[in-house]
């Protein structure tokens, strides 16, 4: 006696309904992930270009209560912000700290700005830019 297969012919009768549903699931899944590539692009790609300013120390001097530091600033046109300066004396303790703002249309600022310190500077450190 032999039993009846219960399955359908193979090759007959198309794809069946897992197979579809498997294809559509592959489908989803690789329009999410290219959706969600492009927006870590985006945000990493606003991340790293959107910094509106730069700045550096190009030469410095001190006295016993003050460093006049020479600071040169990049930045986009209108663009509102500032840079924080900090001194340090000759066995590392920090000596002055300030925040110097700056404003206008210009895109290079070359500024020679004053730190007060409570003792002698030996350094004129640029610890970063922010805009605003």
């Amino acid at each position: 006696m032999s039993t009846a297969s219960t399955g359908l012919p193979t090759g007959r009768y198309g794809r069946s309904s897992d197979e579809r549903a498997d294809r559509k699931l592959r489908v989803a899944a690789v329009v999410l992930g290219a959706v969600l590539l492009t927006l870590v692009g985006y945000f990493a790609y606003h991340y790293i270009v959107q910094t509106q300013i730069s700045a550096q120390v190009i030469t410095f001097d001190s006295t016993d209560t003050t460093v006049k530091a020479h600071l040169e600033v990049h930045k986009d046109a209108g663009s509102d912000g500032y840079c924080t300066l900090r001194s340090q004396a000759a066995d590392g303790t920090e000596v002055g700290r300030a925040d110097f703002h700056f404003t206008g249309s210009a895109t290079r600022i070359d500024k020679v700005v004053t730190l007060r310190t409570t003792a002698r500077g030996t350094t004129a450190e640029l610890l970063g830019c922010h805009s605003g």
